[in-house]
This record gives C-alpha cells, sequence and structure tokens, in this order.
C-alpha cells in the first residue's frame, strides 16, 4: 500500500502529465501520480527520464539487467513489475528477466551479463563495493562510453527504486500483461 495518496490536484500540467502517460503506457504511472505532488519534483523526473531514454551506448540487454538488479537488490516491487513489461517489450529474453532474482543459480547468462549484474549489485550496496577488479573486467568488453552509460543506469535505477520503495509503491500489474502474449 502507498504511503502517500495517489490522488492530486488536476492541474492542467498534471493532466498534461497523465495524457502522456495513459499515451505511453496505457495508464498513468504510481511514480507519476506520487511526483504530481510537487510540480518541480515531476518536471525533474520527466526530463531525467527523457533524456536518460536517449542514452544508447550501451547494449539494450545490459541495461535491462542492470536495472533489473539493481530494482531487486533494493526490494522495489513497483520496479520489478513495471521493469519486467518494459524490458519485455523491448525484446530482452523472458528468461533472462525471469531468472534475475536468482542470476547467480542461473545458466541464462554470459559471462559479461553476470559482469554487469555483479557491478549493479556492488554500486547499490550501501555503502558502494564495487572493486578495482569489477571495472577492469567491464572495461574488457566495454567501452569507456559505455561503461559510464552503465554506472549512471544504475544510479538512475537507485534514484527510482527507493524513492518507489520508500514511498510504498507496488506492483501495478505490468508483468501479467507480458504473460499473456506469446514469445517471439
Amino acid at each position: 500500500m502507498a504511503r502517500i495518496g495517489l490522488e492530486h490536484k488536476r492541474t492542467l500540467f498534471v493532466r498534461l502529465a497523465e495524457w502522456g502517460s495513459r499515451r505511453k503506457y496505457g495508464q498513468v504511472l504510481d511514480p507519476g501520480k506520487a511526483a504530481m505532488h510537487n510540480s518541480r519534483v515531476l518536471t525533474t523526473m520527466l526530463l531525467m527520464e527523457g533524456s536518460a531514454a536517449r542514452w544508447k551506448a550501451l547494449d539494450p540487454g545490459l541495461k535491462a539487467l542492470a536495472v533489473m538488479v539493481t530494482s531487486a537488490r533494493i526490494g522495489c516491487s513497483w520496479c520489478m513489475d513495471f521493469g519486467y513489461w518494459e524490458f519485455h517489450h523491448q525484446g530482452v529474453e523472458q528468461a533472462k528477466l525471469r531468472d534475475v532474482p536468482r542470476w547467480r543459480d542461473s545458466d541464462v547468462y554470459s559471462d559479461l551479463e553476470r559482469a554487469v549484474m555483479d557491478y549493479a549489485e556492488a554500486m547499490t550496496a550501501t555503502p558502494p563495493e564495487v572493486t578495482d577488479e569489477q571495472v577492469e573486467r567491464l572495461r574488457a568488453d566495454l567501452t569507456e562510453a559505455q561503461l559510464v552509460e552503465l554506472t549512471s543506469l544504475i544510479s538512475l535505477e537507485n534514484y527510482r527504486s527507493r524513492t518507489n520503495a520508500a514511498l510504498g509503491l507496488t506492483s501495478q500489474g505490468f508483468k501479467e500483461t507480458c504473460e499473456l502474449r506469446p514469445v517471439k
């Protein structure tokens, strides 16, 4: 149950944000509903997400795994639900998304994917537990631009997941809609 009301004053700005969310996702996202209580926070969130969506140096599959592992480590059920839906629609293999909570024991990941997930967990620890060895392992396969993007993406997901978990936001049922569609 959300720790903050998800109903808000319906200003023109809020109505536009709701329209944009419904157009893109089919419904208004709960993190957006929460942010609508503070127009400056909402504006910053929208600008940040819009800018991050244009980051293209890193492989989308690696991005998905970094985001999902971060969400799982923090325990954000909203982020896990939405992430599964989002990355499913981007073509990431369902088995890889499904196995994220037990990635260390799964055999569906490549060595690079495991290195990315290990790095995401180390970055998400408090305090961060990133080692020189982890970074050097990633540098063997990633350019510096990709490594910077990966690091920034994990930081962004820490922001999202920690905010959503603290506000008590839980699943909106996105994952269930993925299970209804056959995998291509």
